[in-house]
């Protein structure tokens, strides 16, 4: 093994990539040289978005996908096996998975545990997916660990073994590098989809986290609640204390078979940990949990109902991993995780939300009603274009006076006017957009104070929001 990308030292001899027709591949398969000049972190960003990348793609290109493991797991056995360096805890389902991660890591290291966390996608760098105690991996420790893995993806890749390797699979590996090179005590880690053959699905977690389980990414994890909750029920590994969020009978029976093949303790939130609600204001809410061992008194800074479901089901985890009430209360009191439920502006109310499903989209309706007042709603959608825009728009477009149909910037998304041609009839007005940015100046050139804006539809939306309102310059990508 090769010596590791020290974070005190990063003086390793590091190599420059050179372009041959549009790849993207190491100079030693090239012309044999060698540079001791670092590359960067756009560099080192160019090249990793080189390999395929499925985020990019709609999601036919994953159900034709060959994905395999072994490819994984050799490139981590090539560089020392960094993701067995520290105890981790895995998190899969359909939503709430990443404000779960955020809210489990934020309490690890308010008990003054060093906790790594992974979560996808990223809403404004890369950067975003890897963390240390809340602080970001800098531009040069991501540089430098992308080059060092540089040669080793390079030599799989050519030997083709088992398929090639992909942008989140080198993403992860980096990750993984990263949190070993801190020397983590925890890994908190987010699946990006499925589970059984997600890249994440190498380690062996203390806990397995399944969060609320939905029809999504039918045409790669299946038509079913109960083939989509076999791939997700693919991390649970023999030994883990195994944490599910109350799911329909037939995600939970696929879970629960997975438990006793396993033999696993399966502990269900909902009933074997339950939560009620005390109050709650714009800036957050409050929470009983019971336990069963332990009571709680809780306040999570993110709205909505589903999130006191996400801090039961964290609460469950991190006491199976023996986190004191007091730290939990802490950490669940710290975190943050924005673009979910996020209110940006006061007068007038405008609010961003990275629903992207039909349910998710529910879950937004039911949270505008229960926690938002106001006269009219102005609705700025725009959504991937292999996304049930008619499930969504069901459950979005009644509340709606106003709907501005406008895109991401994201190579997935749906044209503006294909949209428009979607919406239909209804009470509401209806206007296109060219961009997330004129459309949020279309609306509020419009809105009263009393008025609700909403941005919507998918996290690429909602970043682009963010960026828009509060001046946050992006990765360039």
């Amino acid at each position: 093994m090769r010596q590791s990308p020290s974070r005190r030292l990063y003086s390793l001899c590091t190599c420059r990539w050179v372009n041959i027709g549009k790849n993207i591949i190491p100079p030693h398969a090239a012309a044999g040289s060698c540079y001791n000049t670092p590359v960067n972190y756009r560099e080192a960003v160019s090249y990793i978005l080189s390999f395929t990348d499925f985020e990019r793609l709609p999601g036919s290109a994953y159900a034709a996908a060959n994905f395999d493991l072994r490819r994984m797991e050799e490139l981590l056995d090539r560089v020392g096996n960094p993701h067995l360096a520290s105890r981790s805890i895995h998190i899969a389902g359909t939503k709430g998975k990443g404000s779960t991660a955020a809210m489990i890591a934020s309490a690890l290291t308010a008990s003054g545990c060093r906790t790594g966390l992974y979560t996808s996608p990223h809403l404004h760098t890369f950067r975003e997916r890897m963390q240390v105690d809340g602080q970001m991996i800098t531009e040069g420790e991501f540089a430098a660990i992308a080059s060092w893995l540089q040669p080793e993806v390079y030599d799989l890749n050519r030997r083709h073994r088992y398929g090639e390797l992909t942008t989140f699979e080198i993403l992860t590996a980096i990750a993984f590098v990263f949190f070993s090179e801190t020397a983590v005590d925890f890994q908190v880690l987010e699946t990006g989809l499925g589970g059984r053959l997600d890249a994440t699905n190498v380690v062996n977690p203390e806990v397995c986290v399944i969060t609320s389980i939905s029809l999504d990414h039918t045409e790669v994890l299946g038509d079913t609640l109960a083939k989509i909750a076999g791939e997700k029920a693919g991390i649970i590994k023999p030994g883990a204390i195994v944490i599910s969020a109350l799911q329909e009978a037939e995600a939970e029976s696929v879970i629960r078979q997975a438990c006793e093949r396993n033999h696993n303790r399966l502990i269900v939130v909902g009933r074997d940990v339950t939560w009620r609600r005390l109050g709650y204001n714009l800036d957050g809410q409050s929470l009983e949990v019971d336990s069963g061992d332990r009571g709680y008194r809780l306040r999570v800074p993110l709205l909505g109902a589903h999130q006191l479901e996400n801090a039961a089901v964290s609460v469950a985890a991190l006491e199976a991993v023996g986190i004191s009430s007091e730290h939990i209360a802490r950490g669940l009191a710290e975190v943050r995780w924005p673009g979910r439920f996020q209110i940006l502006r006061r007068e007038p109310l405008l609010v961003v939300d990275g629903a992207h499903n039909s349910e998710s989209a529910m879950r937004l309706r039911e949270s505008i009603g229960e926690y938002l007042t106001y006269r009219r709603l102005i609705l700025i959608i725009g959504v991937s274009s292999d996304k049930d825009l008619d499930g969504m728009l069901q459950e979005l477009a009644p509340l709606a006076d106003v709907i501005i149909a406008t895109r991401s910037r994201h190579p997935r998304a749906m044209a503006a006017n294909a949209l428009m041609q979607r919406l239909g009839m209804g009470r509401h007005e209806t206007v296109e957009s060219s961009s997330v940015s004129d459309a949020i100046e279309c609306a509020s050139r419009t809105a009263g104070r009393d008025d609700l804006i909403c941005v919507t539809g998918s996290l690429f939306m909602v970043a682009e929001a963010i960026e828009h309102v509060q001046g946050i310059v992006a990765d360039i990508i």
